[in-house]
């Protein structure tokens, strides 16, 4: 963090200040054993198949895939 304050990099400033904001949950996500890659994935499925449905359907036939699907 603190080469990045040294160059004029004004993008990577603000990542910085928001990775310092919140300090303690980005070390606590790096060092702690727990993991949230499961429901990582499911969130990305369902994002597929929502992408692949965009204009095609309504709300329940995603549901129904969704479920279906699992």
């Amino acid at each position: 963090m603190k080469a990045v304050r040294a160059d004029d990099l004004p993008s990577l400033h603000t990542l910085v200040n928001g990775l310092e904001r919140d300090l303690a949950a980005v070390t606590a996500g790096l060092t702690l054993p727990w993991s949230s890659g499961i429901v990582e994935g499911h969130i990305n499925r369902i994002k597929m198949i929502k992408r692949q449905m965009y204009g095609r359907a309504s709300f329940g036939l995603l549901r129904k895939r969704v479920l279906l699907a699992s």
